[in-house]
């Protein structure tokens, strides 16, 4: 007897349509008070549709986009997505190499951009030899000898839907790519299938109801906004309410405002929610979030909110990454551990092994590895790179290179990190691309990029380099240096310079041991030396 399951088939397109179809005119998106019905985000992703479809867009092909939080980020989605076309969110703080690696290797013809990232495009225009045209928010148009650029509204015209292609749940809904630890960053394939199935995964995480109003001020290139947050909204017809980016003080402003009862954040911004002092306004909601989801929640925090502002159920959903989410969860009010991952999700298998591939037994440590019960329900493998794809997949399950472990229980404990990769504020980031990038610097001859512990729970980024011998480089210098060439949130907060790197024989630099040492006293902290940091 087979455990192999039967799909579901929905799509990001098909979840639109039937919430149109149930209540068009009920508000959907939230976006600081400008709102917009069901009705009216189909009818725009229709428009702008017909736009890329008019620019030569087609079924199949990436469509890259660079967009803060606002509606035409959601409706960029959905008009690629009607086309059957790929949607490729890149990360806003991206510039130089990192921008232009993900907008060239996803093979995009057409960008869509705010109009202030714009220049970072065309920054890069001579890497970018398949995009032939920009379209930007705002009348400003930035002049271009090489990629034609002009505003998206010019790009929104009528046609028949109609003439869209028929979508499946095995199609393409988007390219979302890793950090690219070892290498450059990878594109994950994401089905229409898997984002939809990420969306239910969320609606029983959270126990939505369509009474609830979801609130998130997470970004929309990363899929928690865009499959947990917009997608799952539409597929029990709520109210969506997405805010620019997070802000301390404006929170319970926002909350009162927005009428928020279900609040999705970031490991970094609970902390430090509960630490800060009343307001008015968080007077005033006391009792009005009935569920915020976020991770790590210790059990002590969660007992200040429950004190402080009346949140009813807190924690995490359970555990996942780009390539599959989540092979692990559970409701958040029926966990038998609030600590733990949850259970195995029905859609996965999911095992723990040993160095050998040999299965563990619950109460021990290994690397945690799942494959599918059902399609299109975890990645379709890396854009263009078939022999990445077969190196994780190893003996038929995806290697996560993660380490875990299933208590007597039945659920799942996440432990640590194998992959050579940094965690800062919810963003993943490169080693690869930022050594890549600290490379150039002409006063620096070698470089580690690694993680150190954080006091928030996750990683602070430092640099630890050679210099050549005839600088006069400082820590606070190189530093300023980074603030043009790396996303914000890559900022090393730490930098020391070292006459050498520690090597294996081979010469490959030891990570782990300069991640071991941590902040020497040759380190230089930012934090603690008053640097003035502007984010760009």
């Amino acid at each position: 007897m087979t455990s192999w399951q039967a799909g579901k088939g929905e799509t990001v397109v098909s979840v639109l349509a039937k919430a149109v179809s149930d209540h068009p005119d009920r508000i959907y998106l939230d976006f600081s008070g400008q709102t917009y019905t069901y009705a009216q985000v189909d009818q725009a992703s229709s428009r702008l549709a017909h736009g890329l479809a008019a620019l030569g867009v087609t079924k199949g092909q990436a469509v890259a986009s660079i967009l803060d939080n606002n509606v035409d980020a959601v409706i960029a989605w959905f008009a690629i997505n009607k086309l059957g076309a790929i949607s490729v969110p890149v990360n806003t703080a991206y510039k130089g190499e990192f921008l232009r690696h993900q907008i060239a290797d996803s093979g995009a013809h057409v960008v869509l951009s705010e109009a202030d990232y714009a220049e970072r495009i065309l920054a890069v225009a001579e890497g970018l030899p398949d995009v032939r045209a920009l379209l930007h928010r705002g009348n400003a148009t930035p002049a271009s000898t090489v990629i034609k650029a002009s505003p998206i509204t010019e790009a929104m015209v009528s046609g028949e839907d109609s003439h869209f292609p028929k979508i499946g749940p095995g199609d393409l809904s988007m390219l979302i790519y890793t950090s690219g630890t070892t290498g450059p960053s990878k594109g994950c394939m994401i089905s229409h299938g898997y984002a939809c199935n990420l969306a239910r995964q969320s609606l029983e995480v959270t126990g939505l109801r369509p009474t609830d109003i979801y609130w998130t001020a997470l970004p929309l290139f990363h899929m928690n906004a865009t499959a947990t947050g917009v997608l799952a909204t539409a597929m029990i017809g709520i109210r969506a309410s997405i805010y620019p980016r997070f802000s301390l003080s404006g929170f319970w402003a926002e909350m009162e405002r927005s009428g928020a009862t279900v609040v999705s954040l970031l490991g970094s911004m609970h902390p430090l929610i509960a630490e800060a002092a009343d307001s008015e306004a968080s007077k005033r909601c006391f009792g009005q979030l009935r569920v915020v989801a976020a991770a790590p929640f210790p059990k002590a925090l969660q007992e200040k909110w429950r004190r402080r502002f009346g949140a009813q159920v807190m924690g995490a959903g359970g555990y996942g990454f780009t390539e599959a989410a989540m092979v692990t969860y559970g409701s958040l009010e029926s966990r038998l551990d609030p600590d733990s991952s949850g259970p195995i999700a029905e859609e996965f298998d999911v095992a723990i092994l040993d160095d050998d591939e040999n299965p563990l037994p619950a109460g021990q440590a290994g690397e945690v590895v799942c494959r599918p019960k059902r399609p299109f329900v975890m990645f379709e493998g890396y854009w263009n790179r078939p022999s990445d794809t077969l190196k994780i997949m190893r003996n038929l399950w995806l290697h996560t290179g993660d380490i875990g472990k299933f208590g007597e229980n039945g659920e799942f404990y996440f432990l640590d990190r194998k992959k050579d990769y940094l965690r800062r504020r919810g963003e993943n980031i490169s080693s690869f691309e930022m050594e890549k990038t600290y490379q150039n610097h002409p006063d620096i001859m070698d470089v580690a990029v690694h993680a150190v512990f954080s006091e928030l729970g996750e990683d602070d980024v430092k640099v630890t380099c050679v210099l050549k011998e005839t600088t006069d480089l400082t820590e606070e210098a190189l530093c300023s240096w980074s603030l043009d060439k790396v996303p914000y949130f890559a900022i090393p907060r730490y930098i020391e310079f070292r006459s050498d790197l520690p090597r294996n024989p081979t010469g490959k630099i030891l990570k782990y041991q300069l991640r071991d040492e941590g902040c020497t006293p040759a380190t230089w902290d930012r934090e603690k030396a008053d640097f003035q940091m502007t984010r760009r």
